[in-house]
């Protein structure tokens, strides 16, 4: 992994160089200041206006610059106007081929300047995270809050961009024009009078591509890749690049993916007859909640070394885990034979241990190449949704009771002896068909050389060497001193133990995890005891509550539709996080029993007000612990992925505990009883989201 400087200087636009954020000179700075306040020959309060005075001229540089090119192609572009109306009095398709192609090349114009503002946007989070790093002052707080909406503000002016809309906008109409003059001979027809009319031209396609980076405008497979929180390196070189479309392999890919879909079935497939199986073993219905968190307790442990294992293998923990599956879901159905509800806690504590889902976000991020990876990511999303809501329809299905020799097949053991049965197609499947990647100590992977000397160089497979910078550049790159090699070993090294990941974990991302904590506490609350709930006071039977689960599990992709291709394209992230959070504080207010008698209407549009509401939180709130998390936990073990995998989990655990508790003592009591810590949680993290909120970006 490169540091931002050194692809900062590779990638930058040489005759713009003097335009772009002077991210040497600000680290330079920060690290005087520290040297300064160490000694005692600054002051905080000096230190925080200096810096900030930098910051503004360096911001205000940048867009005097966009505002200037942004004349120059207007100039352009009206130029090329006056030529393209004269056409409509007398079409010529030399002529037009030409304006086409001169419209194109002020496009690719447009594309340099979105990649100069897009380089320039990167630098600067970077330099505020690591002002706020060295000094353990949150002045990232204190500059967004007083610059993000003050009218004369030249930041909201890189991010809000409007005169690059009205340049794109007029290339689209340019373009359209065009080529309807050229395909109908003279009829003209505007996409404005056609809205759903879109031409497609692999410029404009680039150009939207860069601005919806931009902007964090997004869609619903953007959307449903964020759900995934497969992080990724905000500035990949074509070389990693590469590297990685070597290793990519679609069937490999799509094994991950089934994987993920068995796994999600697996999971709730039993949530509908969990206190049935209890009952039938002579243990009571509340420890049903035993049952399902058994299976979370043990992922909190699978989740490390199968994220560790994948360091080394792919293919190995993916055979493993489905060997495991297939034991525990046989020891899961035979535990009815058996009578004992030591072996049913076995058969799911082995389910638990088989959980891959590291391994298939890992094999995404490291084998996916980064324009396929937003596709595989929402492919990673929508196949757990769907296994999801397959898991409670399929248990729906299986109200059957007979026996095949002497084992029992029914309602509760089916879904045992079914799952085993699928663990066993997939691991042949996985068998014949998997593909092991090359790891990152195997192949051409490119290996970068610690050299003190004048000249830096890179090692390949052929084992020859070239230099990487000239001497002059080399140099340049020395006067960095201790700085370069701060951020060299930021940058490169992946985090190697659970306590140097917290310690990366700014008060921010804590606050985004807790988020996360709350959310999944909340929905695993409403679906583990909706068995136990439902028929306590409505006498609902197996099938009613498979189909309300599965109903409520069949919501993921149709809501992720409506914010992904809607709400968030009108909303900042942090606008709907917030009212996430509180919409799922109202769910949850609705579903105590206050009132007498509890209707079946207030149970089920309260629990689809929360669930509803958690999911569009998770998809937010997992999009924002990717842009706040510090790169070092994209990769290796403790990523990114497997500390809000193991938030995830834990909250789970606690919270089929807390069934199992209540249940016990009290089963008239159950529902308010575990409702009221989810209630207290979320109280707890919208406030920290309201202390935290102008950071969260």
């Amino acid at each position: 992994m490169v540091g931002y400087g050194k692809k900062l200087r590779e990638l930058q636009i040489q005759e713009w160089k003097g335009y772009y954020i002077n991210y040497k000179l600000m680290k330079k700075k920060v690290k005087r200041y520290v040297e300064q306040m160490e000694v005692g020959a600054q002051n905080r309060h000096n230190v925080l206006r200096d810096f900030s005075m930098l910051l503004d001229n360096q911001i205000e540089k940048i867009v005097l610059f966009l505002l200037e090119q942004q004349g120059v192609l207007a100039h352009r572009l009206s130029d090329i106007g006056q030529e393209h109306h004269a056409l409509f009095q007398q079409p010529n398709s030399i002529i037009i081929s030409e304006l086409q192609e001169a419209y194109r090349d002020v496009g690719r114009d447009l594309l340099r300047l979105l990649n100069f503002v897009e380089m320039n946007v990167i630098g600067l989070r970077k330099i505020l995270k690591k002002f706020d790093k060295r000094f353990g002052y949150k002045f990232t707080d204190y500059y967004v809050k007083t610059r993000a909406n003050h009218p004369y503000s030249q930041l909201r002016q890189i991010f809000r961009h409007v005169g690059i809309g009205a340049v794109v906008g007029v290339l689209s109409h340019g373009l359209a024009d065009l080529q309807d003059l050229q395909q109908s001979q003279g009829s003209y027809i505007s996409i404005y009078d056609q809205p759903s009319y879109s031409h497609q031209d692999p410029i404009l396609d680039s150009i939207k591509e860069a601005v919806d980076r931009l902007s964090n405008s997004t869609n619903f497979l953007q959307f449903l890749g964020r759900h995934a929180f497969i992080m990724q390196e905000e500035l990949p070189s074509p070389s990693e690049d590469h590297i990685v479309d070597e290793r990519y392999h679609f069937m490999s890919l799509l094994l991950n993916l089934a994987n993920t879909f068995l796994y999600m079935v697996n999971t709730y497939i039993i949530v509908p007859t969990a206190d049935n199986y209890t009952l039938s073993l002579g243990a009571a219905a509340s420890v049903c909640g035993v049952v399902i968190g058994t299976m979370a307790v043990a992922q909190v442990f699978s989740s490390v070394y199968f994220s560790a294992w994948s360091n080394r293998s792919y293919l190995r923990p993916l055979v493993f885990s489905s060997i495991v599956l297939l034991i525990g879901n046989m020891l899961y159905a035979l535990a009815f034979d058996m009578n004992s509800i030591v072996v049913l806690l076995m058969g799911r504590l082995f389910c638990g241990l088989g959980s891959a889902r590291a391994v298939n976000r890992r094999y995404i991020s490291d084998c996916v190449p980064l324009k396929l990876r937003m596709q595989a990511s929402a492919g990673f999303v929508s196949a757990s949704a769907l296994g999801m809501a397959c898991g409670p329809a399929l248990a729906c299905l299986l109200q059957k009771n007979f026996r095949i020799y002497k084992f029992t097949m029914n309602q509760d053991t089916l879904p045992g002896w079914v799952m085993a049965l699928a663990w066993l197609v997939y691991l042949l499947w996985l068998w014949i068909c998997f593909k092991e990647p090359a790891h990152e100590n195997q192949g051409n992977l490119v290996l970068y050389e610690a050299d003190t000397g004048p000249a830096v160089h890179v090692a390949v497979e052929n084992e020859h060497t070239q230099p990487l910078l000239t001497n002059s550049e080399a140099k340049e790159q020395d006067e960095d001193g201790e700085e370069e090699n701060d951020n060299a070993e930021e940058t490169k090294k992946p985090v190697t133990s659970i306590v140097v990941a917290y310690k990366l974990l700014t008060p921010s991302v804590k606050v985004q995890l807790f988020v996360y904590f709350m959310l999944k506490y909340a929905m695993e609350i409403i679906l583990a005891e909706s068995s136990l709930v439902t028929e306590y006071y409505f006498i609902w039977t197996t099938s009613n509550v498979s189909i309300f689960l599965a109903c409520l599990g069949l919501t993921v992709l149709p809501v992720n539709i409506v914010v992904g291709n809607y709400i968030s394209n009108m909303f900042e992230e942090r606008q709907v996080l917030l009212t996430s959070e509180i919409m799922v504080c109202i769910g949850l207010l609705l579903s105590f029993h206050i009132m007498i008698p509890y209707s079946v209407t207030q149970y089920v549009g309260s629990a689809l007000i929360t669930f509803v509401s958690a999911e569009v939180l998770e998809g937010v709130n997992l999009s924002l612990l990717s842009k706040m998390m510090s790169s070092r936990l994209s990769r290796g073990t403790f990523n990114g992925g497997l500390l809000s995998t193991e938030a995830g989990t834990l909250a789970r655990v606690i919270a089929d505990g807390t069934i199992t508790i209540s249940g016990y003592f009290s089963e008239s009591k159950l529902l308010n009883t575990t409702l009221l810590p989810a209630l207290l949680i979320c109280i707890s993290s919208i406030i920290a989201t309201c202390y935290r909120y102008n950071s969260l970006y």
